[in-house]
This record gives C-alpha cells, structure tokens and sequence, in this order.
C-alpha cells in the first residue's frame, strides 16, 4: 500500500490552518529566515502552533530553509534548525549543502546531534536524473523534489532506478521558465538572488526578440512567461510513475487559493484511492466535509498547461500577460452606449473583475459596476472592447464571498464500542475508539462489512462502577451521550453496545466522565504517531558531478556560498570548488555568463523547430532577448538537451 501525500503551501500560520481543514496530507511553510521567499517567513511559535494543530490530524509540517547561506549567516541558521526541530516539525528542505553538511556533523561548522527528522532536497536542487537522486540519497535525504519540467516517462524512470526514495512532484500553481536553482538572471540583472529567495520574475518581463542582424522578430512580448500548471488530470498518471507527494505551489498567496486548490486537489485524490483500494491511500486522518464546490479557474491563473508532462507541447506560454487572466466567461456580443451584451451562460454580478486581450494585445481589465442578466455596465467602458472580444473573468465576487466564510470542516471518524469491564474485582463500563481512514466514502454504514473490517484501533478508556439491572432501558442514553464529540476534532458516526452492557444502570454523569476520557485519550493517540521514516545514512565520498554538460563549465551552479559548503565539495571529489554567482567579483560578471536554463524553447513555441516538424527559420542566429532598457541576452538552442540557454551579452 503506498501513500498519496497532498502537500499544500502556507504563506502564514492561517493558510496552514486552512490548508489542513480542506484536507492537506501536509503542509510546507517558511522558516523566519532563509526560505526560498524572503516575503513569506514565519515565527517559530507560529510554526509550533501548526504542527500542534496538523499533527492532530496525522498531517505533517515542511519547514523551507531552502536557501543559500552565507558564512556569516550560517551560524543563525543552524541555530534556528535546532529551534524548528523543537518546534516538532516533521521535515525540513534543504538546498545548500554546507547547512547539510554541518547538520550531519562534518566541516568547519558541525552541530551536535543535527537534525533526527526528515530531509528533503528542494526543487532548488535542480534534480532532473535519476543518477542526481541516487546521489542525493547518498547523501542522507530521504526525498527529492524533483523538477517541475519532467514528463511522466522521466519520473518513472527515475523511480524504477531509486525505488526506495520518495519523490515530490509539483501539480499546480506558477511556473518558473528556468530550472530552479540555477537561474541567476534576476541577480544579474537587479540584485536580487533568486537562490536568496528575492526573484525579481524577470522571465515576466516583457522583451523584444532579435535576429543576429538586429532585426525584430517579436516585439515586446511576454516571451519567458509561462501559463500556471495544473495537473489535477494526471495526478492518477504522476502516482503510477511513483510520485508520493502532490505539490501545490504558492506560498504567496492567500487563504482562499489555499482553500479551493486543496479541496480540490484532495477530492481527486481521494477519489483515486476509493478506486483502487489496496494499493493507495491517504497518509493522514478524516476527510473534510465542504460547504462549496471547488474550481480551479475561479482562483488565481494565467491559463493552465500540462507543461512537458506528456511531452513537449506548443501551448505552454502566456506570451501576452504574465498576469491572471482566470476563467473564460464568453464573447462580447454588442456594444450599446455604457454597456455592453455577453454571449455566455455564466452569471455576473456587481464587482466581477473581467478582462480581454486587446488588439494590442494587451492585457485589458475592468470592473462591473451592474449586472442586469449577460448586460453588464462597466464601471468605465474599455476603450479597446469590442464584439467578438473573448471575455475572462479574474475576481469572481460571488465565489469569493463563498470562499470567505468557514468552507470546510476535517472531522476523524470514529466507531465507539461500549462494552461491560469486569478486571481486579473491579466491576464497571469501558469505551473502546475504533477509526477507518475513508477514501471518499462515507464510513460506518451498518452492515457494510468492507468498512467494518477496516477499523483501527485508537483508544481504549474505561470507568469503575457497580453492575446493576436497570429498570428502564439505558440504550439511547449510552449512544446520546457517548456521541457527544462536538467541539472536538472527533466526529461518531455509530455507538456499539456488546455483552448487553445497555442492561444495567449508568448514570449520565458517568457516561459523560467515560467519554471525556476516552477523547483525552484520543488525543494523546493521535498527536504521538510511530515515526514511519527509516534513517538514512550519509555516504561522505559520494562523488559531486557534472550533473549536466553545463555544470563542467560553470562551477557557480553548484551554488557554493559558505566555507561548509566548500568542504563538503571537496570531500565529494571537487579539487577547485567554484564560488556562487551571488559571490562573483565585478571582473568575472563582465563575461559572458549561463543565466537561465530552459526546457521551454522560443525556436519550438515560435513554429521553428525543424526536429520537431517545424518550418525552417528565415533569420540569422544568434537571437537575442531585449529589454526595454536595452540589455540583450543571447540565446543558445542547445538541441542535443532540448534545452534553451539564455547567456548575459559579453
């Protein structure tokens, strides 16, 4: 039986709250500092205060910390590790190896007793390979966060050669063009590392796109802006590849993107595991009961793709707006006065925010002042709508005011077996808690066998008092007051009486101290779960290597910032560890340097790439990416990878 682990962002201490009430299996949240958004850190109470909340649950808590780390900075950091690790989480991911390696007690800066949970390598990794995971397993980390540009035959691959490493897949929310952790465009171009956590999105930025003439081929576009991912069809594919863990990106957004992605992420995951009992089920307890119907196209997107899933496929990009465009609503049918008419069987109301793709194409957006039916009366007319226009709408009020109020509750199940308790010369009652981790189904039904032969054992409480025949029947009151679970994480969906325990008299008093200790009891079950993680062993000669062709030539994306870094490296084999970009002196920033490593390809989105049924190109290579500002950057199609290379200009 293997685990499908729905794994959900938390911008803040309420998104993780949220995430797990709609049914998160775990939740990945910032540490105060050195998380791969600087903008999303948060307090270790805040943290503690989660994991007490998720762990009722059976759900875990990820701590990032998956930054680079200077040396001045690494001292703190290994000290707030030891602070998370207290706080009680679950796992921590990691990108610099100098933090691992002095967690594991080797280098100039080693720690006493290190990190005893989980470690997971972040996507900021850049794990593409199988031979990287194997390594990265060598290393200590139990699971590896792989790329998000990897297809589903590259997943299962990498699986069947490391069958025993977890692996993490992301399945929706914003896509970054280059492979994450070597993308230093940002830092080139404004400062800002995006292995510090300060991306600068310049792959949203708009540019121009030049032949080795200087000629416009596209101008200012939205060239390296992809549309969001979203995998809620494949999640099926993405586990019979061997993917244990589901994604959800977006530790800075909201608590209501939180809600409605998970609920439903989590519903399609459930319903996979009802489908094929016996070979997945969901690592965590009780499912949530929602009082809204999720859909992904009423939350935050640029327009979805598979991205190379299922291989590589043209319609990846969002070349006209790298902002959200949300979901279709129709076409504008004519244009009368202050209004206008939509052909479309959506309903509107005041306050919908709704854009278009002018002729300029240009994102253009607007607010509905009044709705009468498909009539709408902007608060301004758009000066570019026109009909036949395609209309999108990307702040729904009528959803958001569903998604504002409570959505969702996570109940545990349980099936409580009163029974009668005679030990020691002691006479009395006992309460026995049974639970069954539904997958999709409501259970406990009455005679449904399946479901019965399910129950787990949780807790067992018991109460002394005198056996006694009762003159009035003592059924309905067991059961009223044994189900009494309100207020609590518990809900009990059926009482059993064995051995005619409802014969004899108990007093209400007694029933009601019975049940409370038994939830006492219940608590202290389910806040403690068995650790269920192996320990892995680190292999300190595991040799680094090239892991692609261009790691031989820049040694700046190893992403080496501290000095225990540096000794990590050469006790894996590197004479000469190069330092980070972030590192480089003034001189060495005037070559020409590897920014950007892309499996998306302008040649493929723009109808040129001969290997793949292209049309051959009339321009002379090589192209080159144009800012506004005038900064251009050349670009190599590297088709021995299938990869895209964006260079700074010499």
């Amino acid at each position: 039986m293997r685990t499908l682990e729905l794994l959900a962002p938390a911008k803040n201490l309420e998104c993780g709250i949220v995430a797990i009430d709609h049914g998160a299996d775990a939740v990945y949240i910032g540490a105060p500092k050195f998380g791969a958004r600087a903008a999303a850190g948060n307090s270790i109470e805040d943290i503690r205060q989660l994991c007490d909340y998720a762990h009722q649950f059976h759900a875990k808590v990820h701590v990032t910390v998956n930054t680079i780390v200077y040396d001045s900075e690494i001292r703190d950091t290994l000290q707030m590790i030891q602070q998370l690790q207290a706080a009680g989480v679950d796992a921590l991911l990691l990108q610099d190896m100098g933090v691992l390696y002095a967690l594991q007690g080797e280098g100039p800066l080693s720690t006493e007793g290190g990190w005893t949970e989980l470690l997971h390598s972040s996507t900021q990794c850049d794990t593409r390979t199988a031979d990287k995971v194997k390594w990265l397993q060598s290393l200590g980390f139990h699971r590896a966060v792989l790329a998000r540009e990897l297809s589903v035959s590259e997943i299962e691959a990498i699986h069947a050669a490391v069958p025993d490493m977890e692996l993490e897949v992301f399945v929706h929310g914003a896509l970054c063009v280059c492979y994450s952790g070597v993308c230093y465009a940002s830092e080139y171009c404004f400062g800002r590392s995006a292995n510090r956590g300060e991306c600068a999105q310049f792959c949203r930025m708009k540019f121009d796109l030049l032949d080795a003439d200087g000629q416009e081929i596209e101008h200012q576009r939205h060239l390296l802006s992809l549309k969001d991912m979203c995998q809620i069809d494949n999640l099926e594919a993405l586990a019979d590849a061997g993917a244990c863990s589901f994604k959800i990106e977006g530790r800075l957004k909201d608590a209501d993107y939180v809600k409605n992605v998970v609920a439903a992420y989590s519903q399609r995951l459930d319903d996979i595991c009802r489908q094929r009992p016996g070979e997945y089920e969901r690592p965590s307890l009780g499912r949530p009961r929602y009082a809204f119907e999720p859909n992904l196209k009423k939350t935050f997107n640029r327009g979805f793709t598979h991205y190379f899933l299922r291989g590589r496929q043209m319609d990846i990009t969002s070349f006209d707006t790298p902002k959200a465009i949300g979901e279709y609503v129709g076409k504008v049918k004519e244009l009368r006065g202050n209004s206008f008419n939509v052909a479309s069987v959506a309903s509107f109301a005041n306050g919908d925010g709704l854009c278009f793709i002018n002729d300029e194409r240009e994102l253009e957006g607007f607010r509905v002042n009044r709705a009468e039916g498909n009539r709408l009366f902007p608060l301004e007319m758009p000066r570019h709508l026109r009909p036949g226009v395609a209309l999108y709408r990307n702040n729904d009020v009528a959803f958001s005011r569903i998604l504002a109020g409570r959505t969702a509750e996570r109940k545990i199940p349980v099936k409580i077996v009163f029974d009668l308790y005679d030990e020691d010369a002691v006479s009395g009652f006992s309460a026995t808690a049974y639970y069954c981790k539904e997958q999709g189904k409501t259970p406990f039904v009455s005679g449904d066998a399946e479901q019965h032969a399910s129950l787990e054992y949780m807790a067992t409480e018991a109460v002394a008092f005198e056996h006694s025949m009762a003159k009035k029947p003592q059924r309905e009151n067991i059961i009223k007051q044994l189900s009494k679970l309100g207020g609590t994480i518990y809900e009990c969906r059926e009482v059993e009486i064995r051995n005619a325990a409802d014969q004899y008299f108990i007093p209400s008093s007694v029933l009601t101290d019975l049940r409370r200790s038994l939830v006492s009891a219940l608590s202290g079950a389910v806040a403690a779960p068995e650790a269920s993680h192996a320990e892995a062993s680190a292999d300190k000669t595991s040799p680094a290597k090239a892991w692609q062709p261009e790691y031989a030539k820049y040694s700046y994306l190893y992403n080496i910032a501290n000095q225990s870094a540096r000794s990590f490296y050469q006790a894996h084999g590197m004479a000469k560890p190069g330092y980070a970009f972030e590192l480089r002196n003034g001189a060495e920033r005037q070559e020409e340097v590897l920014l950007m490593q892309c499996r998306h390809c302008l040649r493929y989105s723009l109808g040129y790439c001969v290997k793949r049924g292209g049309r051959m190109s009339t321009w002379k290579e090589p192209l080159f990416l144009r800012l506004g500002d005038g900064r251009k950057f050349r670009l190599q199609f590297a088709c021995n990878e299938c990869q895209m290379n964006v260079y700074s200009e010499r």
